[in-house]
């Protein structure tokens, strides 16, 4: 026998399935599970029952007048025809007209426990606790195997490495997982060092992600002391437990993001505080100086030592002042008095001429005092009371007042 190569054989069951004509014009009742509305405008979901499931296809071209809301849980009787995708080998329910059958009994039973928990003020914010900003101690509950609890570990040890994280391992899925989280949760609980609870799952279908549509589940999530962030991974549907959680996060790696903030930002922010710290110091420490000189120049000007330098200042130049004005005064009073000696200088030499005295002097006008200043033929003038006299020396004779009338 030769062998089949692998596109050969899918061409050859897509030739068989694609002739049978049953298969070729078919109706199916289920419901709706993981729909996804590509940005390409096809729409992408399964449809299931209790017992199975079968994915379908239903192109733009075909959904553009659809005139009911596809959702997950919702029943609908689907027309169309079965091929297969020969890139993935898998048969496919291509749909090419949609009846709304109505809700699925799991959507239905969620809207349900979603009413009752609502109204009993399980969702209320009041009720929330308060994420610790830097927790010490995280506590994890969900599936060891899967890929949430690497990203969660990852995430946590990347932002904030101080952090410490005990595990919790649990299913996430199936009939007994929602026994086995509400356990790990009540058991990290009780550890008094844990600060903060993560609790979820990587994505998958809604029957997949049922387990925290739990009631007990909730109501254990509520009555926790301790801070619950629920990380579901799905990005679109909400699950009770997201809105029982304290905080709700869209994956397991967003729950890490928010659960403890990055280290560096930290660092960051607080060398940024540490400079607004010092530059307040700064501050304070010029405005004590500036009041520090402020007080010392008034110090300055009222200390009893700048009084008695300024006193002495003020005392020296009243001296100096002093000094001048009776300088001045004397030198005023001496003028004065050689002016009235110069009077009386002269009120004595007239009172002399008066009595007949006379008053001898050269040919130069200097007056003679002494026979020593006199030469034989001298030429010189005698002043009397009443006019000038001039003669001529003829005779000298030398000896005192009254020596040539004995």
């Amino acid at each position: 026998m030769k062998p089949l190569r692998v596109s050969e054989l899918n061409g050859y069951i897509k030739r068989i399935i694609s002739a049978d004509i049953m298969l070729s014009n078919v109706q199916v009742e289920g419901e709706i599970s993981n729909f996804k509305h590509h940005y390409s405008g096809h729409m992408y979901f399964s449809l299931k029952d209790e017992k199975s499931r079968i994915s379908c296809v239903m192109f733009k071209g075909d959904n553009d007048n659809l005139n009911i809301r596809l959702e997950d849980g919702l029943k609908i009787i689907a027309t169309g025809y079965i091929s297969v995708y020969d890139r993935d080998g898998a048969y496919q329910l291509y749909i090419k007209k949609i009846e709304e059958k109505g809700i699925g009994d799991l959507f239905k039973k969620y809207e349900e426990l979603k009413k009752k928990l609502d109204n009993e003020g399980l969702f209320d914010a009041s009720t929330k606790r308060e994420i610790p900003y830097l927790p010490k101690t995280i506590g994890v509950v969900t599936s060891l195997t899967g890929a949430a609890i690497r990203d969660i570990v990852s995430v946590l040890k990347r932002r904030y490495p101080p952090c410490n994280i005990i595990i919790y391992p649990t299913l996430v899925q199936g009939p007994e997982a929602p026994k086995e989280i509400c356990q790990g949760l009540k058991h990290l609980d009780s550890m008094e060092e844990i600060d903060l609870i993560i609790t979820g799952r990587g994505g998958g279908s809604i029957e997949e992600l049922f387990a925290f549509n739990d009631e007990e589940l909730a109501r254990t999530i509520y009555n926790l002391k301790t801070p619950v962030i629920s990380a579901v991974g799905h990005e679109t549907d909400f699950t009770i437990a997201d809105f029982v959680a304290d905080l709700r996060a869209p994956t397991p790696s967003a729950a890490a993001e928010l659960a403890v903030p990055d280290i560096s930002h930290l660092n960051e922010n607080l060398k940024n505080k540490y400079k607004a710290i010092i530059n307040l110091y700064y501050k304070k420490i010029n405005l004590h100086k500036q009041e520090l000189r402020l007080c010392k120049r008034s110090l300055d000007y009222n200390s009893p030592i700048k009084r008695i330098t300024d006193g002495r200042l003020q005392i020296d130049s009243l001296f100096k002042d002093i000094l001048y004005i009776v300088d001045k005064k004397i030198i005023s009073e001496k003028n004065r008095l050689d002016t009235l000696g110069n009077r009386l200088k002269m009120l004595d030499l007239s009172m002399n001429l008066d009595k007949g005295l006379g008053i001898l002097f050269d040919e130069n006008g200097k007056k003679i005092k002494s026979i020593e200043d006199l030469s034989l033929d001298q030429k010189i003038n005698i002043l009397l009371k009443d006019g000038m006299i001039e003669t001529v020396i003829t005779r000298i004779d030398k000896g005192g007042f009254f020596d040539g009338y004995k």
